[in-house]
């Protein structure tokens, strides 16, 4: 372990509080274990490690990561997470390729919502002919956190969205029983409707005895909002 590696653990160990971490751990359904720093508290602990004259040259990004992933406390990997963020205008290949196994290892929605709407939004932003083959390929792995990521890369594109590749991709995933699906179905159309209402209540109504009703309430709550806004004018 580097320097850098070892200054972080040390840091972050040294401020645990056990009473906290219990809390944590049960608000995480007891998946992972905690120091018990809550965010805000972390962030400060944070912010020395992540400037730009003290955290690692990007092309130890990767070895970094995946050092921090393997800690058992998921404080570490939030603390990923906020280091990969600051090189969203570099990342490479091998950048998808570390997301991809952060993705697979220790996922719950906490880690895998920030790495598919930030991290994979701006790789695909910078590479958006890859899109569709990695959506293909995550959608047809039967990984659930994978296939989620496929819905929501795009959560953060607004007009921009691939309208096509979006309800592609949902299609393919219609009639999963999956929570995390359906939820991420809702929501991503939900997110696209505050830009382009016509085309998700035209989805939706074609794709209505397909959808999960938890899909239909979360993709229509802008419209139905918005629909009310106009009577009351």
């Amino acid at each position: 372990m580097n320097e850098y590696l070892d200054h972080l653990e040390k840091t972050f160990r040294s401020n645990a509080n056990p009473e906290k971490a219990a809390e944590m751990e049960r608000y995480m359904k007891n998946k992972f274990p905690f120091l018990g720093i809550p965010s805000p508290e972390r962030r400060a602990i944070s912010r020395p490690f992540l400037g730009k004259e003290t955290r690692p040259h990007y092309n130890q990004l990767f070895e970094h990561c995946l050092f921090l992933w393997a800690q058992p406390e998921r404080e570490f990997q939030y603390f990923a997470l906020d280091l990969a963020q600051k090189y969203l205008n570099k990342l490479e290949a091998e950048c998808l390729d570390m997301m991809e196994r952060m993705v697979v290892d220790k996922p719950w929605w906490d880690t895998v919502d920030l790495i598919a709407s930030t991290l994979m939004g701006a790789y695909f932003k910078k590479y958006p002919k890859e899109a569709p083959g990695k959506s293909k390929e995550w959608i047809a792995s039967g990984n659930i956190w994978l296939q989620r990521c496929a819905l929501l890369f795009q959560l953060k594109y607004k007009n921009e969205t691939n309208a096509s590749l979006l309800f592609d991709n949902i299609r393919k995933l219609l009639g999963s029983q999956e929570f995390f699906i359906n939820k991420a179905i809702g929501w991503a159309l939900r997110q696209y409707s505050k830009f382009e209402p016509n085309e998700v209540r035209s989805f939706v109504q074609i794709e209505k005895s397909r959808l999960a009703p938890l899909s239909k309430r979360e993709a229509s709550k802008y419209i139905y909002i918005k629909s009310i806004i106009k009577l009351h004018i």
